[in-house]
This record gives structure tokens, C-alpha cells and sequence, in this order.
């Protein structure tokens, strides 16, 4: 098994960070290439975390109101 890690998006060009305001997934959940699997938003603007690869949610490392910075690993997903 191949474990991918999903990212904070960097959404606008100043976008430093943002924070995750719900999990729409859970552990262990089946997720789809490109479904969205989080929401999240910054002062600016509103978004969305999506599966960078099909597998299963093996891990949350930022819960729901907690702050990422553009680029760190907020979750892990198993490849099938």
C-alpha cells in the first residue's frame, strides 16, 4: 500500500494558510480521485480540499477549525 499525503491548497496568490472548517470524509472512509473530501477557508475566500488520489482516508492530521499552511500535510490517504 502507497500512502499519498493531502496537502493545504494554496487557493489565491497571497493565501498563506488556511483553516479546515469540516471534515466531509472521516477515517477510514473510500475516497475518489478529485472528490472533495474537506472545506476550508482563509480571510479572503472559501474552499475545498480534494483527494489527490482514489484510496481510503487512512489518517486526519488537522482537525476541523484547526490552521494548515499552503503546502502541509493535513491528511493521509492509502492507495488501493
Amino acid at each position: 500500500m502507497v500512502e499519498v499525503n493531502v496537502l493545504m491548497p494554496k487557493l489565491g496568490l497571497t493565501m498563506k494558510s488556511g483553516t479546515i472548517t469540516e471534515w466531509l470524509k472521516k477515517e477510514g472512509d473510500k475516497v475518489e480521485k478529485d472528490e472533495t473530501i474537506a472545506l476550508i477557508e482563509t480571510e479572503k475566500i472559501s474552499g475545498e480540499i480534494k483527494a489527490p488520489e482514489g484510496g481510503i482516508l487512512k489518517k486526519i492530521l488537522k482537525k476541523a477549525g484547526e490552521e494548515a499552511s499552503v503546502g502541509e500535510t493535513v491528511a493521509i490517504i492509502e492507495r488501493e
